[in-house]
């Protein structure tokens, strides 16, 4: 009797090790925060913020985990980043560059709020795979609610590196009016699709 509880223990520890929580740091080298807004009602003017950080949590087993992203809002590029004196940009729109703009109190304000943040409360998995993420988007300094729909989603070892990763894509609609930006919207569409691009080597 005794060895039979001793075999059970021996089977039921190795599969609560491996329930166990995994956390995951996103790698700033290949994971990017994309966005896309509708401009004079003719065409899609996109950008990226090139720097961001965080960690993921996951408990596969338990279909559950966290998602935790700071973006650095000064990181803000949108292919303009500088109009050189006597350049066709510095001669149509002024010595200010668009990215340069998106910094200021108008858009970003990075001097005051230098990061746009994401933080989950619910990850929705089907089977196996992630599907959607509740969660709270501050921007501004304004706190809302965003639902992340799951477009992509692996986790396996690196084929390179052999290390053990994860990575997701994930895609949301807000309206930047709700977190306070409100310059231009009209010519500049208050819809804003907001992509996150992840990769997250486990720690």
């Amino acid at each position: 009797m005794r060895l039979t509880r001793i075999a059970l223990l021996a089977c039921i520890v190795p599969v609560a090790a491996a329930a166990a929580p995994e956390t995951y740091l996103v790698d700033p080298v290949h994971s990017f925060t994309h966005f896309t807004v509708g401009h004079l009602g003719m065409s899609t003017i996109g950008g990226r913020f090139d720097r961001m950080s965080g960690k993921i949590v996951l408990d596969r087993a338990g279909k559950s985990g966290e998602v935790d992203i700071a973006v650095d809002a000064a990181s803000i590029n949108t292919g303009d980043a500088k109009h050189e004196a006597g350049s066709w940009a510095a001669k149509n729109y002024g010595p200010r560059s668009r990215d340069e703009h998106l910094r200021t109190a108008d858009f970003f304000n990075v001097a005051e709020f230098p990061q746009v943040t994401y933080k989950s409360t619910k990850l929705h998995f089907n089977g196996d795979t992630l599907e959607s993420v509740d969660g709270t988007l501050t921007l501004l300094g304004v706190s809302k609610p965003v639902k992340l729909t799951v477009t992509a989603y692996k986790c396996a070892p690196n084929p390179f590196t052999k290390k053990d990763m994860c990575g997701a894509d994930a895609v949301a609609q807000i309206k930047r009016s709700d977190f306070g930006m409100k310059t231009f919207v009209g010519p500049v569409s208050d819809e804003v699709k907001l992509t996150f691009d992840l990769e997250a080597y486990k720690e």
